[in-house]
C-alpha cells in the first residue's frame, strides 16, 4: 500500500478512505496535464533558487513532459490506491527517477498545488468557451441579417403586440452573447492570477520566487497576500459560474422560443428532418429534441453558482475539504455549456 503524502506512521480506515477521496479520483483527470505543467514551472523556480541542481531540474523536467504527454494521448490514470493526481504524478516520477521525485514537492503543498491546476484549467476553458460564444454570435449575425426583411409577429403577455422581424429576433440574442461576453473576460480577469507559493495558505519558509512562477505560466498576476489565495478557492468557481450561468440563461431563453415557434401553432421557424426526433406512435411528429435538451442542460447551469456558494457557504479563513466537493459541479460543467453552445450554432445554421 503507498502511502498518502499527508500519512504518517498509520493507516487510515478503508472506509473513511473511500468515503473522503470519493470521485476526486475522476474529477482530477480533468486536472492532470495542469498539475504537470504547474509542476514545471515549480521545479524550473526551485533551480533558480538553489533548491534543486541543473542536473536535476533537467531530469525532472524531461520525465514530466513525458506524463504530459500520456495526459494529452487521454492515457494518464490515477491508480486505484493512490489518491490524487499530485500523488500520481510525484509516484510516476519517483518510479523513473527515484527519491529525486519527491523533490518536486518542496515549498508547495497540495493546497496552492490544485489552485493553481484549478486556475490553469478553468483559463484554458474560459477561452475555449469564448470561442464558442463566437461561433454561435456569428451564426446570429448571419440570420439576423438574411432575415432582416421577413415580418413576425411581435408578443406581450404571448399574445400578438406589433410588428417585428426574424432579424430583430436573431439579433436580440447575438446582442444579448454579446453582453454575456463581458462577464466571460472579467471572470477570466479574476482567474488569471497566480496562486503559486502561498502552500498551504501561509506562505514557505523557502525564499520563493513567486513572479518567477507567475511569468513561466502566463498569469498576468499573482494573489499576493498569501491568506487570501486559499480563500480565493471557491470564490473563483463562484464567479465563473456566474458568467456561465449568463451563456446558459441566454441560450435557454432561445432553445424556449425555437420550440414555440418551431410548432405546428406558430410555425415560424423549421428544422430539417434530419435535425429532428420521432415518435414510435405518431409518425408525423418532428420534434425540437436539440433544443428541448439545450434547454435543459441551460437551466442546469444556471444553478451551478447557487450550488458552489452553497458548498463554501459559512466557511472561515483556510482550507476546508468542503471545496473537494465543489470540483464535482464545476469541472464537468465546462464540457456541457461548450457542448451546448456549438449544438445551437450548428442548429441555428440548419434552420430555416
Amino acid at each position: 500500500m503507498k502511502m498518502k503524502l499527508w500519512e504518517k506512521n498509520f493507516e487510515i480506515n478503508k472506509e473513511i478512505e473511500r468515503f473522503t477521496v470519493g470521485r476526486d479520483r475522476d474529477m482530477d483527470l480533468y486536472l492532470a496535464k495542469y498539475d504537470v505543467l504547474g509542476s514545471m514551472a515549480h521545479i524550473t523556480m526551485l533551480e533558480s533558487i538553489g533548491l534543486l541542481t541543473k542536473e536535476e531540474l533537467t531530469a525532472l523536467l524531461a520525465e514530466l513532459r513525458n506524463i504530459y504527454a500520456v495526459c494529452e494521448s487521454g492515457d494518464f490514470v490515477i491508480e486505484d490506491d493512490v489518491e490524487d493526481v499530485h500523488s500520481q504524478v510525484e509516484l510516476m516520477l519517483t518510479r523513473k527517477l527515484g527519491d529525486m521525485g519527491k523533490k518536486i514537492h518542496s515549498g508547495r503543498s497540495r493546497n496552492d498545488q490544485v489552485l493553481v491546476d484549478l486556475k490553469l484549467f478553468t483559463r484554458q476553458e474560459l477561452r475555449e468557451i469564448v470561442d464558442s460564444v463566437k461561433t454561435l454570435f456569428d451564426e446570429l449575425i448571419a440570420k439576423s441579417n438574411q432575415y432582416k426583411d421577413i415580418l413576425m409577429p411581435g408578443y406581450t403577455h404571448m399574445q400578438i403586440a406589433m410588428p417585428s422581424s426574424f432579424g430583430l429576433w436573431f439579433g436580440a440574442y447575438a446582442e444579448s452573447l454579446a453582453d454575456d461576453m463581458l462577464f466571460l473576460q472579467a471572470a477570466y480577469r479574476l482567474t488569471n492570477r497566480n496562486p503559486l507559493g502561498s502552500a498551504a495558505g501561509y506562505g514557505s519558509s523557502f525564499p520563493l520566487n513567486r513572479q518567477m512562477t507567475t511569468d513561466l505560466l502566463g498569469f498576468d498576476s499573482m494573489d499576493y497576500n498569501v491568506v487570501y489565495a486559499q480563500m480565493g478557492r471557491g470564490k473563483m468557481e463562484r464567479n465563473v459560474a456566474f458568467a456561465m450561468a449568463s451563456v446558459a440563461g441566454t441560450l435557454a431563453k432561445m432553445a424556449y422560443d425555437a420550440c414555440l415557434f418551431n410548432s405546428q401553432n406558430f410555425s415560424f421557424v423549421k428544422l430539417p428532418k434530419e435535425c429532428t426526433t420521432g415518435s414510435s406512435i405518431m409518425p408525423h411528429k418532428k420534434n425540437p429534441d436539440v433544443f428541448e435538451l439545450i434547454r435543459a442542460k441551460s437551466n442546469k447551469l444556471q444553478a451551478l453558482p447557487q450550488q458552489v456558494t452553497l458548498i463554501m457557504n459559512n466557511l472561515p479563513v483556510g482550507y476546508f475539504r468542503d471545496l473537494q466537493i465543489i470540483k464535482e459541479v464545476f469541472l464537468p460543467a465546462f464540457d456541457e455549456l461548450k457542448d451546448s453552445l456549438n449544438m445551437a450554432a450548428y442548429i441555428i445554421n440548419k434552420m430555416e
